[in-house]
């Protein structure tokens, strides 16, 4: 799986949906795997199965 940049776009409950910047495709995860700080308009990187918060 390679690298993707996101961004929260909307948090329902325990749930946020994230946005790919590159495709605008949606997808929807627990806020338990996000990083603690995590919030809308949070830019997220994935890699490795980990998202980090990005400036």
């Amino acid at each position: 799986m390679e690298p993707m940049d996101y961004i929260v776009i909307k948090i329902e409950g325990e749930y946020a949906t994230l946005q790919n910047t590159e495709d605008g495709c949606e997808i929807f995860i627990a806020l338990a795997l996000l990083p603690i700080g995590t919030d809308v308009n949070t830019k997220l990187h994935f890699e490795n199965f980990e998202y980090e918060i990005i400036e």
